[in-house]
């Protein structure tokens, strides 16, 4: 079942989220979305 989270940013980095939603057309929910499994995959690799 899916699972809401919710995240604080500051001015800065809400400044570079808005800027990739809308350099590749996205809302901002899926650029977060998609940060957070490259972040998630980036670990696991570091881990091996």
């Amino acid at each position: 079942m899916p699972q809401r989270y919710s995240l604080v940013c500051d001015d800065q980095l809400a400044s570079q989220v808005d800027a990739l939603a809308r350099e590749y057309e996205l809302t901002e929910s899926e650029v977060l979305h998609q940060l957070v499994a490259i972040g998630l995959e980036q670990r696991e690799i570091a881990a091996r």
